[in-house]
């Protein structure tokens, strides 16, 4: 398919949502038509995301009742939603509906965890509350783009951005049987990790110039992490998960250690990630360890691993809203068009950030 395909975005003025007008901007494929906001309805797009003002001088927000209208009179949308958990499915609900009595068809991605889990009791589980959509979440599936050839839903859950980069580090050792099933993650994420809304962890004074960890063992993305560690390898693995909050704004480091079955040296390591993602053009594994600047504001993720012949740690970094969220989420996208899976993603990072 070649011809351009009208984009939405749902939740529009938070920083995910801000990535994606981004992206969207210059996509050769999709036109970036409408960006819901029920908070900002009419305001300008740029009055929010001054840096897309060069990109966007004339786009408004718009209500959830004119996305509706404009799903309706479109045969065909892409569909982002950048809203938060617990309020994305009833969002995306509505507007399916609206477009299934129309007769019109809307692809979505979602980048909340809304449909990250197959079943509503799994989500509650894990974020306290009732799922808003439920009949729905047998039409979205959740996988990284990597590790997922064949897509049978019409629809996609993106993981989450810590989920990401333990995933991509992960799944290959669990997948080629290279480690014990008990893989131990430490990771530190930027402060965009936690939204717009200013909290105390985000706050500049208390974490400019500081490293601390929170939820310890005790992360909301386990569940996640290790269902999606299954479905990408056939394993069924633990993991013990330690995230921490570091002083930048994008981005996300983590290191996997796990015991090996059988011992290997770490060109044999570097070897065998390298081989296991050969065809995955947004992964890059190398032999010097994977620094953030060189993936920040880009889709690309880098690892590379070392191993003492009885452990094996493998490092991945990215950023946080673009290969994450944002960026994952276009790729989605891509595919579910019949697009390059590369098409509007190939911008390298800055390097100097």
């Amino acid at each position: 398919m070649s011809a351009r395909t009208p984009a939405i975005v749902l939740g529009g003025t938070g920083y995910v949502a801000g990535e994606l007008l981004r992206l969207l901007a210059s996509h050769p494929y999709f036109d970036l038509a409408a960006v819901a906001s029920d908070s900002q309805p009419d305001q300008p797009v740029a009055q929010f995301f001054r840096h897309l003002q060069p990109v966007l001088p004339h786009l408004r927000f718009a209500n959830h009742e004119e996305i509706l209208e404009y799903v309706t009179a479109n045969p065909t949308t892409a569909v982002f939603s950048a809203a938060p958990h617990g309020v994305s499915a009833a969002l995306i609900d509505r507007l399916l509906t609206a477009a299934e009595q129309a007769g019109t068809q809307a692809r979505v991605v979602d980048t909340s965890a809304d449909f990250r889990y197959a079943s509503a009791d799994a989500y509650e589980a894990v974020y306290k509350h009732v799922h808003g959509a439920p009949d729905r979440l047998s039409e979205f599936t959740c996988a990284v783009p990597e590790h997922l050839n064949a897509l049978s839903t019409p629809h996609v859950a993106h993981p989450g951005c810590f989920a990401t980069a333990v995933l991509l580090a992960s799944v290959p050792l669990l997948a080629l049987g290279l480690v014990e099933p008990r893989l131990f993650v430490s990771g530190v994420t930027g402060s965009t990790g936690s939204g717009r809304q200013p909290v105390a962890g985000t706050h500049h004074p208390q974490r400019h110039s500081d490293m601390y960890c929170y939820n310890a063992l005790a992360h909301r993305h386990v569940p996640e992490i290790t269902a999606l560690a299954q479905a990408a390898s056939g394993t069924q693995a633990d993991f013990a998960f330690v995230p921490h909050s570091g002083p930048f704004a994008r981005g996300i480091h983590v290191t996997v250690q796990a015991t090996l079955h059988e011992s290997m040296t770490t060109h044999e390591l570097v070897h065998a990630l390298r081989e296991y993602y050969d065809q995955s053009v947004f992964v890059r594994v190398g032999g010097e360890m994977p620094r953030l600047k060189d993936v920040i504001a880009s889709n690309f993720a880098e690892l590379s691993g070392v191993s003492n012949g009885r452990t094996v740690a493998v490092m991945c970094v990215i950023d946080n809203l673009t290969k994450g969220a944002a960026g994952g989420a276009v790729q989605w996208m891509n595919r579910m068009f019949g697009h390059e899976e590369t098409a509007g993603l190939m911008t390298p990072a800055p390097g100097w950030t």
